[in-house]
């Protein structure tokens, strides 16, 4: 059963920072790219990174460029989001998400090009 697991949201006061991990099992997670996605309350799910499995490459959307990275353990099949400098604006719910191996920087923030999806975690950015 292919499945993604999330974990390590929390609260956290501007500027800090957390880090999310998304375990893998059904599957191997270097085969497949993998996006993280969040959604805040009353806007769409938007991109937030992606890895392309391809390639290696790393997609960023602007707003969170220089903040947050991406990595990888491959003995846990396991993916992370690391998000520093954090801002109020980051609060969302937050998703990883695995897709084809190939994307391109026109494609990756397509939610509908990933397959599965974790149940989610909530950040919240707040003093």
């Amino acid at each position: 059963q292919v499945q993604l697991v999330e974990s390590g949201g929390g609260l956290v006061q501007p500027g800090g920072s957390l880090r999310l991990s998304c375990v893998a099992s059904g599957f191997t997670l270097d085969a497949y790219s993998i996006g993280w996605f969040r959604q805040a309350p009353g806007r769409e799910r938007e991109g937030v990174l992606c890895r392309s499995s391809s390639d290696g490459h790393t997609y960023y959307a602007d707003s969170v460029k220089g903040r947050f990275t991406i990595s990888r353990d491959n003995a846990k099949n396991t993916m992370y989001l690391q998000m520093n400098s954090l801002k109020p604006e980051d609060t969302a719910v937050y998703y990883c998400a695995s897709g084809p191996p190939f994307f391109t920087d026109s494609n990756w923030y397509e939610h509908r090009a990933y397959n599965y999806w974790s149940q989610g975690t909530q950040v919240t950015v707040s003093s």
